[in-house]
């Protein structure tokens, strides 16, 4: 009998995550996930549910109470938020990702400026980035300050590529966008993770997530209450987690 090929290292694996502020209680309680390469996943829930704080305590904002977060199998559990991008975490906030002040090629060089040593980064691999968001990429002289949230969140997007991560998380990119570049900014996340990149999408805009999606993971008060591929996430699931009486 033929053996079966072993399922791939996942790019993301965390296990027993909690963490939380000061000497407040857990706000990230007990998550347990594996996140295989070249997918998406959409980590929805209600308002106050603990997903920004879980995308911070993977960008290592918040510092890790108990359990562990581990990149193509590296532990980057104790590492600083630069140490992470450098072994191949990048982490693009909901606000303040681009240097207003700056043009986008001044946002772009500063984006790879501290990362000499991760492989991968060089003209080529900026060719490759600008070539996956032509919003941006014929406009070097334009100052971030001046372009629409949709292509702010573009620029940022492409900053954080340029470090060739294995895994790209992202906190409501569509906040605050208009219907038009909610559309655009997904189509964008797709064409991250065609290029080889893992991405977790914490979004407030559940329909827009699911569609493009591979899984989908529900947090209710730091909890992981459901993982299923987001295609079977129905609407009658998202009710009873969502709302006063669910899980």
């Amino acid at each position: 009998m033929t053996a079966l090929a072993s399922d791939p290292m996942p790019a993301l694996a965390v296990r027993a995550l909690r963490a939380g502020y000061g000497s407040g209680g857990d706000i990230v309680r007990g998550i347990d996930l594996d996140v295989a390469p070249e997918r998406i996943l959409a980590v929805i829930g209600p308002n106050g549910s603990g997903k920004s704080s879980f995308v911070k305590t993977l960008a290592g904002l918040l510092q890790v109470r108990e359990g562990s977060i581990r990149v193509t199998g590296n532990d980057v559990t104790r590492l600083s938020p630069a140490k992470r991008v450098s072994a191949g975490m990048a982490y693009v906030p909901q606000e303040a990702n681009v240097f207003a002040s700056l043009t986008i090629r001044e946002n772009l060089q500063l984006a790879t400026e501290l990362l000499r040593d991760r492989p991968g980064i060089g003209p080529d691999r900026q060719a490759r980035v600008m070539d996956m968001f032509p919003e941006v990429a014929g406009r070097p002289r334009t100052l971030a300050g001046n372009l629409s949230g949709g292509q702010r969140q573009m620029l940022a997007f492409a900053c954080a590529l340029l470090a060739n991560p294995e895994v790209l998380l992202l906190d409501e990119p569509s906040a605050g966008l208009s219907p038009r570049f909610v559309d655009d900014i997904m189509q964008a996340v797709v064409r991250v993770r065609e290029s080889g990149v893992t991405v977790v999408l914490v979004e407030q805009n559940v329909a827009a997530a699911l569609r493009i999606a591979d899984e989908a993971m529900v947090l209710v008060a730091g909890q992981k209450t459901l993982w299923a591929p987001a295609a079977d996430v129905s609407d009658a699931d998202l009710a009873e987690l969502f709302l006063p009486g669910g899980h």
